[in-house]
C-alpha cells in the first residue's frame, strides 16, 4: 500500500524537476495522486474497523465458551444429583415391596393437590385482573369533581367505592339527592357490566346522635341510607336486585376519629362493596381433593 503511494510522488517529482510535462499532464497526475491518497485512507479505516470487529468477535466467542463451560458444569451436577436420587429410590423400593404402590399413591395425591391449587390460583388471578379493569373503567368514567368525593380501592380482591354523605343525601336525611344520580348511574353501569359480582351497599355514620322522630338512632340512619342507594340502583338503573344487599353499620366502623369535624365527615360515608360471587369459590372448595387424592364431589 505504501509502495503504491510513493511511486506517484516520485514520478511527479521527476516530472516537475525535468519540466518535461505540460501543465495539463501535471494536473492529471496530481488528481490521480489525491485519489490514491483517498483510497489509502479508506482502506486504512476499513482495516481498523475490521480489527475492532475481530476483537469483538473474539470477546463474544470467549463469553460463549465460558457460558458453555458453565452449562456443562451445571449439567454434570444435575446428572450427579439425578443419579443420587435414583439410587436412593432404588434402595427404598428394594427395602419395601410396597414402596412402588405407596409412591404411586403419593404422586397421585400430590398431582390432585397441585391441580386444586392451580384452580385456586387461576380463579384468584382472574378475580384480581377483573377487579383492576373494573376499577380503571370506573375511575375513567368519573369526572374530576366526582373523583374528589369518591374514593376507590381494591383490597384483598374486593373493590371498595366510598361516597361522602354530603354528595349522596340531603343533610340529616336518607333520601338520595339529585346531584348523586349522575355518579350512581356511572357506578350502576359498571356493576351491570360485571355480572359475576355481588354488591353490598353499606351505610356508616359518625357518633353524633340523630334527632328525628322517624329515625331512632344512627343504626337506623345508616341502614336507611344504604337501602335508598340500593333502591336507586335497582329501580332507576336496572341493577338486578338479587345481586344487591343493603346494610347499616351505624357509628361502629369508623375510619377516622370523631373528635374533629374532618374526622366525622370522613366517617359519614356510604360504601359500595363489589365482590366476586362466593358460590364460585365454594364450588372450588367442594372440588378439593380428599385424603385419597379424589375430589370430594366425585
Amino acid at each position: 500500500m505504501k509502495r503504491s503511494f510513493f511511486i506517484p510522488l516520485m514520478v511527479s517529482a521527476c516530472i516537475v524537476m525535468t519540466g518535461c510535462v505540460s501543465k495539463k499532464q501535471f494536473t492529471g497526475l496530481e488528481a490521480n495522486h489525491k485519489k490514491l491518497q483517498t483510497e489509502y485512507i479508506n482502506l486504512k479505516q476499513t482495516y481498523q474497523n475490521a480489527q475492532v470487529e475481530l476483537a469483538e468477535y473474539r470477546a463474544s466467542a470467549k463469553n460463549l465458551e465460558e457460558r458453555l463451560a458453565e452449562s456443562q458444569k451445571t449439567n454434570s451436577e444435575l446428572r450427579e444429583d439425578y443419579a443420587a436420587l435414583q439410587s436412593s429410590l432404588d434402595k427404598s423400593i428394594q427395602q419395601n415391596t410396597q414402596g412402588n404402590v405407596n409412591i404411586s399413591k403419593l404422586v397421585d395425591e400430590i398431582n390432585a393437590s397441585n391441580r386444586f391449587i392451580k384452580q385456586l390460583v387461576e380463579a384468584k388471578s382472574k378475580s384480581d385482573s377483573l377487579n383492576m379493569v373494573l376499577t380503571n373503567n370506573l375511575t375513567r368514567s368519573l369526572s374530576r369533581d366526582e373523583l374528589q368525593e369518591v374514593d376507590i380501592k381494591v383490597l384483598k380482591g374486593v373493590v371498595y367505592i366510598s361516597l361522602a354523605d354530603n354528595m349522596l343525601y340531603k343533610s340529616g336525611s336518607y333520601e338520595v339527592n339529585d346531584r348523586a344520580h349522575e355518579t350512581l348511574s356511572k357506578i350502576a353501569k359498571i356493576i351491570t357490566d360485571y355480572k359475576d359480582y355481588d354488591v353490598l351497599v353499606e351505610g356508616n355514620t359518625d357518633t353524633v346522635p340523630i334527632s328525628r322522630t322517624n329515625i331512632r338512632n344512627n343504626w337506623d340512619l345508616s341502614a336507611l341510607r344504604a337501602s335508598s342507594v340500593v333502591q336507586v340502583l335497582q329501580n332507576q338503573y336496572g341493577v338486578d336486585p338479587k345481586r344487591l344487599t343493603a346494610a347499616g353499620r351505624g357509628e361502629y366502623n369508623p375510619i377516622a376519629g370523631n373528635d374533629t369535624e374532618l374526622g366525622r365527615q370522613r366517617n359519614r360515608r356510604t360504601q359500595i362493596i363489589i365482590t366476586p360471587k362466593l358460590d364460585q369459590f365454594m364450588d372450588l372448595i367442594d372440588q378439593a381433593p380428599d385424603s385419597d387424592g379424589v375430589s370430594s364431589n366425585e
